[in-house]
């Protein structure tokens, strides 16, 4: 880890606590066309795809996914960004990267990401922000972590990707890049790490990987 000069972040669980916010937005959908509730199965799905990927998998009628494609445009996202909680340590963490590290963000939000983090006074704290509409195939490919490396001119093994589901493990192995799972002792990763405080330690080099 003595070579890393980016630090990226996921965004939905990492940088923010985005399950009322996800679940709230996606029953309202659902709701509307005489669904019931996201399952668990189905908020699982949806908290790591795009939104174009979550809503043809909860609408498996091409009818009705246009249908809820439109529904979704109409009461956008917006209202549901009050709902997102931002982890507690984040702002001071990154006052404290911006030294020594370039940041950024790789998610597979699209178009709501910007207001994301415009809503939280965020703006300006990532040196880069790469979202699923900025590449051609978002995570579970390694896209949005490939354009971080070639923006920054960097090698694999000079970043780290902070995500915490499956997409994030398979699109860091599949770019070479050190994955620090956040939250989610279940994925394989480099570190694990449960506050983001943890991660200060370990660029300091005083917690052995995994």
């Amino acid at each position: 880890m003595n070579d890393i000069q980016v630090i990226a972040f996921d965004c939905d669980g990492v940088l923010f606590d985005t399950k009322q916010a996800n679940m709230t937005f996606y029953n309202q959908i659902l709701n509307q066309f005489g669904m019931p509730d996201l399952t668990s199965k189905q908020f699982a799905y949806v908290h790591m795809h795009t939104i174009d990927a979550s809503l043809r998998y909860l609408f498996d009628d091409e009818s009705l996914c246009k249908s809820a494609h439109a529904y979704r445009k109409k009461i956008g996202y917006f209202p549901f960004i009050k709902l997102m909680k931002i982890e507690p340590d984040l702002k001071p963490l990154l006052k404290k990267l911006k030294s020594k590290y370039k940041t950024a963000i790789a998610t597979n939000r699209t178009d709501t990401i910007g207001s994301v983090l415009a809503e939280h006074n965020l703006e300006g704290y990532f040196d880069l922000v790469v979202s699923a509409r900025d590449v051609a195939h978002p995570k579970p490919h390694p896209d949005l972590l490939m354009k971080i490396l070639t923006h920054f001119e960097i090698e694999p093994f000079q970043a780290v990707y902070i995500g915490d589901s499956e997409l994030d493990e398979m699109a860091s192995r599949a770019a070479g890049v050190f994955l620090i799972a956040y939250n989610n002792p279940h994925l394989s990763a480099d570190y694990h790490i449960q506050s983001l405080k943890e991660l200060e330690v370990i660029l300091k080099g005083k917690t052995e990987p995994n």
